[in-house]
């Protein structure tokens, strides 16, 4: 990665609609929509088009070779890497599906909210002054909306009623099943109030936002049963809502991560991401994997809820926010065919030379190493000589609990690099000798493509 202390600054400076505010500046609860930002225009190079289509790839390799984005275009940019913008559509038809977007999540809002009425206000510790001006400030909004709908031109509510009545058809035969989404909302009103308060967004007036984020997740939950709600789901969730600044767009986005990661939130989903953290682990350092084995993989739940939530607290808040949009790039996805393709011409070399026949077969990558396990056993190299010394897991744990917010993000993100590069240069056939290096064109060669992904300071 290049620059990575230094993201893109964007051209046009100052925050932007959708950006997460400083410490100091005064905060207010999202709105509901945030329809200019349809049309607003990425600054980074090459990534968008004069009708404003965005080259997701170009996008996507920004990210990961930048370090991350300016916090001036975050929010822009999190609206088409997650999903609440298609890349591929211009600003006017983005305005267009944002009216769709906004109407089609009121109703499916509404639609809870009629099911359980006694469940649209949080159920509230009486002992929590910071909640009580939370919910004044949230209803203060509501007011304000329904001012705002009030002063719409005719010829929108006409638009808008027809969106809502494709809406209600389309969710008509949803059902709920009442002691589940209890169960869920009652979960849901526990975790909101333990949101991280210290964040400048939920301060003074943006305390409000703790019920819009209660909002977005009981929504989630009501017509997502098959996940529903588990705990730290709100944190998550919290990350887009600091981001988008807009509770439509934030449900859109954080429904569309949770489509491809929900799976983590569930049993399987967890042992399996500690299982391949520890397979990888044995591959970079098998002393350090037999260690925190210690006969089963117990040792390494810790690992999950780093995974979980994308290292939220083992960085800093602005690192955490770099990071996950790392890791959420997927660009190592992206150049999978080019090295897929690559070794497959290895293979066929090899295959067709005489020289070759005593070879043993070319080891294969395990393409479950994805760039976040890679950033976990960095962390957990680096602290390897501490980790060592732990001779159980209140120890363990107590470690790794010292690490919140003390980690330094460019040293992990090189040393996370080198791991996976060396990974693969060690599953590589015949690197090292050039016997084949004449039957090879350069820029399809295996570990041509990762060089030319990583710039790595050797």
């Amino acid at each position: 990665m290049e620059d990575l202390s230094n993201p893109g600054q964007s051209a046009g400076g100052g925050p932007s609609p959708g950006s997460p505010s400083s410490p100091s500046s005064v905060r207010t609860v999202a709105p509901i929509s945030a329809p200019a930002l349809s049309g607003a225009r990425l600054t980074l190079p090459g990534v968008m088009d004069a009708e404003g289509r965005v080259d997701e790839s170009r996008l996507r390799m920004h990210i990961f070779k930048n370090g991350g984005v300016s916090p001036s275009e975050r929010g822009l940019v999190w609206r088409f890497l997650f999903g609440m913008y298609p890349c591929g559509t211009t600003a006017l038809e983005r305005s267009l599906l944002q009216e769709q977007a906004v109407v089609r999540y009121r109703v499916m809002k509404k639609k809870w909210q009629q099911f359980l009425p006694s469940a649209v206000q949080i159920q509230q510790n009486g002992s929590d002054a910071a909640m009580v001006a939370a919910v004044r400030y949230f209803d203060q909004r509501e007011a304000q909306t329904q001012q705002q709908t009030q002063e719409q031109s005719e010829a929108l509510r006409d638009r808008l009623a027809f969106l809502k009545l494709q809406a209600q058809i389309l969710f008509e035969r949803v059902t709920f099943e009442r002691s589940e989404l209890q169960e869920a909302i009652r979960i849901i009103d526990k975790d909101v109030p333990r949101t991280n308060r210290d964040l400048s967004f939920y301060q003074n007036e943006g305390l409000g936002n703790l019920l819009v984020l209660r909002n977005i997740l009981i929504t989630y939950a009501a017509f997502h049963p098959e996940v529903s709600y588990a705990q730290g789901m709100n944190d998550l969730c919290s990350r887009f809502l600091e981001v988008l600044d807009c509770e439509v767009d934030t449900f859109w986005s954080f429904s569309c991560y949770m489509d491809k990661f929900s799976r983590d939130f569930m049993v399987d989903g967890l042992h399996r991401k500690i299982e391949l953290e520890a397979a990888l682990l044995k591959e970079l350092d098998p002393p350090l994997y037999t260690h925190l084995a210690n006969e089963c993989l117990e040792s390494f739940t810790f690992c999950h809820r780093w995974l979980l939530l994308g290292f939220q607290r083992e960085f800093n808040h602005s690192d955490a926010l770099r990071l996950f949009e790392i890791l959420s790039c997927d660009h190592l996805e992206l150049i999978s065919q080019q090295v897929d393709r690559a070794r497959y011409r290895e293979r066929l070399a090899r295959k067709y030379s005489a020289d070759d026949s005593s070879e043993s077969e070319l080891q294969t990558i395990n393409t479950d190493f994805t760039f976040e396990l890679f950033i976990c056993a960095a962390i957990l190299l680096e602290n390897k000589e501490s980790l060592l010394q732990c001779r159980d897991d209140v120890q363990l744990i107590q470690f790794i609990n010292s690490l919140q917010g003390r980690l330094d993000l460019n040293s992990t993100l090189k040393n996370a690099e080198q791991h996976l590069y060396h990974y693969c240069k060690s599953c590589a056939w015949d690197y090292m000798n050039g016997r084949y290096r004449g039957h090879r064109n350069k820029d399809g060669d295996f570990l041509f493509q990762l060089r030319s992904l990583f710039v790595l300071k050797q």
